[in-house]
């Protein structure tokens, strides 16, 4: 079933058990009773006789909205007929339909007269106390519109795009950069992404609370895509393995740049990529980044040098012979080179691991459960991080051969991503039941690479990205704070907290190497937003004063 039919089901099942909870109250109020049971129309008679914006109709049904609309519309009948105290409120908001018909139902309900002639102070005052929360949920739910359906902020928590995107930057999201997914999951607590918070057992989300409603779900759907992921472009995607979220869009969100599209080859030699055989381009704004072990006869000043260099993740640890070795990640040439004249360096060199060195994580020390997240893709390969590939990316319409070689490269894509049921019985595949030795890939694949390789958990490790999990292209950085985020890879930390201003307001994708910021252009959008209603006072003043 499509998005719109399945969107179109849920509607109408909302508005029969609206119909259904309130047709009596409707004709108390002089209206048909079927009136009740018609979507959109039901509410902006709602808000025509409680004398609210009738257009605030249209939100009713809108995913994730919607259902903090359709509180307040519930809220709003049932104070026309009398049902204002606290409780009743929250029944409405937790029961709405059970409550709603119950006094439906009832006998004794009447409409209650508005008249604010025969008000008393008490209620005068509570009047005034629900225009202000009324002001707060609209402001609630206006930046609910606008995160859901155009921009999504999202913060840089690691290292893996130094040093195009800082740890600490906040940028702002596209979501209609390679057309707008629509949400897969209605019901969910706005501004929230997977979980509500940690209440179980820590570093184990899996016991967390949610925060969507994981019955109620809509099919994968894209609109408008005039465009798809570019190779250079840096793309906002939803981690494709995630264990937790069974719905893609509610996955963990992860900034990479987009290396290979779909029909390409990905390679890499010695830490160095290749692409369809060539050698990468480097764009303006980005620098090339290698890990360095670092020999030392005397313990280094760690926060001195990140004063110089800014992130510098490294792991510190002491030698046989009573001196210190340093792990660095993401040295740049000039950095590295910077280094290796300070004094206390015996000696030092990048870190590349040979060929035919598998990197295979395990979870135990027998090595007996493989960790996947942390193991290379795919599984049997026998590549590293360094000498990856040659791997060609899936495209849709690809028929790829199925057996028992290919098939840790191809199980993600047919089980996970296009949603079918595949087996493994006595060396024969099953594929939705029937045995297969082929299978035609139905959408496009990415390769999403970060910029700082050895610091990066990527496609290198969770595989290919499929288009459905493409959330949108980073538009600007809003905000940048260095010292925002621990680096749980480094034996130091940054020294406090600062606000990077230089970056503030600079886009993200242009590929160029000096950026230029708008803050102050950003700041006085704020101040005229803010501040315009005094303005318009204090000339109105003026005005009044020289007509004087």
């Amino acid at each position: 079933m499509n998005y719109f039919l399945t969107y179109t089901v849920y509607v109408l099942i909302l508005s029969v058990l609206m119909g259904i909870c309130t047709w009596k109250l409707f004709k108390k109020m002089g209206y048909s009773p079927l009136l009740a049971f018609v979507p959109f129309y039901n509410y902006f008679i709602i808000l025509k006789e409680t004398k609210h914006p009738k257009w605030w109709a249209i939100l009713s049904y809108l995913p994730i909205v919607g259902p903090i609309m359709m509180s307040v519309f519930h809220i709003y009948l049932m104070k026309k007929f009398g049902k204002s105290l606290v409780q009743h409120q929250v029944l409405t908001v937790i029961l709405p339909f059970i409550y709603m018909a119950t006094v439906n139902y009832s006998k004794d309900v009447e409409l209650e007269d508005e008249n604010d002639l025969y008000l008393t102070d008490e209620e005068k005052a509570s009047k005034k106390k629900d225009t202000f929360i009324g002001s707060i949920t609209f402001a609630v739910v206006f930046a609910t519109i606008i995160h859901v359906f155009f921009t999504q902020p999202f913060g840089i928590p690691t290292g893996s795009m130094e040093r195009t995107l800082l740890v600490g930057d906040f940028l702002f999201v596209n979501k209609w950069s390679y057309g707008y997914r629509l949400p897969m999951r209605p019901l969910a607590i706005p501004f929230l992404q997977g979980t509500i918070l940690d209440t179980g057992e820590k570093g184990n989300p899996k016991d967390d609370p949610k925060s969507y409603v994981e019955a109620v779900k809509l099919p994968y759907e894209r609109i408008f895509q005039f465009s798809k992921p570019q190779k250079t472009d840096i793309v906002v995607f939803n981690y494709p393995r995630d264990s937790v979220h069974v719905s893609l869009d509610r996955a963990d969100p992860y900034v990479k740049r987009c290396v290979a599209v779909a029909g390409d080859t990905f390679e890499m030699r010695d830490g160095k990529m290749f692409i369809n055989g060539k050698p990468e381009i480097f764009l303006g704004d980005q620098e090339v980044q290698h890990r360095y072990i670092v020999n030392t006869g005397s313990q280094l000043d760690i926060p001195g040098l990140y004063k110089i260099f800014g992130f510098l993740p490294v792991q510190e640890g002491q030698n046989q012979q009573g001196g210190f070795v340093y792990y660095f990640q993401g040295l740049t040439k000039k950095m590295a080179g910077e280094i290796k004249k300070l004094p206390q360096v015996i000696d030092m060199q990048e870190h590349i691991q040979p060929k035919g060195e598998s990197a295979i994580s395990y979870r135990d020390e027998a090595k007996m459960k493989i960790d996947t997240t942390n193991s290379i893709f795919p599984i049997n390969s026998g590549w590293n991080q360094d000498q990856y590939g040659p791997l060609k990316i899936p495209k849709k319409g690809d028929i790829v051969a199925i057996n028992d070689k290919t098939l840790p490269e191809y199980q993600w894509i047919i089980k996970n991503y296009e949603h079918n049921t595949l087996e493994n019985k006595n060396g024969k595949i099953f594929i939705n039941g029937k045995e297969a030795n082929q299978y035609t890939i139905q959408q496009d694949y990415y390769m999403m690479v970060g910029d700082n390789r050895d610091a990066s958990l990527d496609a290198r490790f969770f595989g290919f990205v499929p288009e459905e999990n493409i959330v949108g292209k980073p538009m600007f950085t809003w905000m940048s704070v260095e010292g925002a985020f621990k680096d749980s890879q480094s034996s130091y930390q940054a020294d406090g907290m600062r606000v990077r201003w230089d970056r503030m307001f600079k886009a993200t994708n242009t590929g160029e190497a000096n950026k230029t910021s708008y803050w102050w252009i950003a700041a006085l959008i704020l101040v005229l937003f803010f501040g315009w209603e005094y303005i318009v006072k204090l000339f109105g003043k003026k005005k009044t004063e020289d007509e004087l």
